[in-house]
């Protein structure tokens, strides 16, 4: 049996929907009701992973376990110490560990905006689990943020217009993470993926200005531009981030390392095609934008 944490969130639900289509056991985690029906045959624990404990009965009978950590124990650095999760998931008889941490653990290692990533795959690697850490680059998905906008207005406003960068598609990391948690070892023999950490992104680096032209293409209408500058954009910011996390993300967005800016070839090797592009992923959202 499968466990998914963050199993009602844009990554978790597909890839809930994708374990059970392929006739996995699953289990689906989440910190509130589930808001919508779950695929037949999975079963819902409710559990807050800031308290590990509160994980336990979800465990009965799993041998893997997806790991997907909330904002706000990301944020805000609450909950215990990531290995009293793990040693949780040990007890309760998990043999594997998928986590979903970020590009920037392993591009900004002193960076104080993923401090608290970097001591979850710390935890992970030293867990005595099998083990594969997923590394994406920013989601398709942030361009949301947008809709309100873009719907009013056909208006997109963000800094850095002309910094491209290959953000990735949730529903792709979705399928790379279901790819990944049904090809494990046998129990004493190592699996393809053990210990592995892949760099998940986008096929091309797209820009801010790019993404609102693929927005205006998708829409049928353009939509403008509007370049925001870098203290503007961190005020709007800091009404939803901690201060670490907002300098964090803007130091990415406004002055991306080489690696950053470079597209992983292991989306495409996992999924078995090309990764989505921004501007497939706008066609396909379209409605919310409208």
């Amino acid at each position: 049996m499968i466990v998914v944490t963050g199993a009602t969130g844009t990554i978790g639900r597909p890839l809930v929907g994708a374990l059970a289509a392929a006739g996995e056991r699953v289990t689906a985690v989440s910190r509130r009701p589930v808001d919508a029906g779950l695929p037949e045959g999975v079963r819902h624990h409710r559990a807050d992973l800031a308290e590990a404990g509160s994980l336990r009965p979800a465990l009965d009978g799993a041998d893997a376990l997806f790991l997907l950590l909330s904002g706000e124990m990301l944020l805000d650095g609450g909950g215990e110490a990531p290995g009293a999760l793990l040693d949780v998931a040990k007890a309760g008889g998990v043999r594997r560990v998928v986590l979903l941490s970020s590009q920037a653990t392993g591009t900004r290692p002193d960076a104080l905006s993923h401090a608290r990533l970097r001591a979850f795959e710390e935890a992970v690697r030293h867990s005595g689990l099998d083990w594969t850490i997923l590394r994406p680059s920013g989601f398709h998905t942030n361009a949301f943020g947008w809709a309100e906008p873009v719907r009013t207005r056909r208006t997109v406003a963000a800094p850095f217009g002309d910094v491209a960068l290959p953000t990735v598609d949730p529903a792709d990391l979705a399928e790379v993470a279901a790819t990944v948690l049904r090809n494990g070892g046998r129990p004493g023999a190592s699996g393809p993926h053990d210990g592995r950490t892949y760099v998940l992104t986008g096929p091309e680096p797209v820009s801010p200005r790019e993404q609102a032209a693929a927005l205006g293409a998708a829409l049928g209408e353009p939509v403008a531009f509007v370049e925001l500058s870098r203290e503007a954009a961190r005020g709007h910011l800091l009404s939803v981030m901690p201060e670490a996390v907002v300098d964090g993300t803007l130091d990415i967005l406004g002055t991306p390392t080489a690696a950053e800016r470079q597209v992983s070839p292991d989306a495409e090797r996992l999924l078995g095609r090309p990764a989505t592009g921004f501007a497939e992923w706008a066609r396909r959202n379209a409605a919310a934008f409208r």
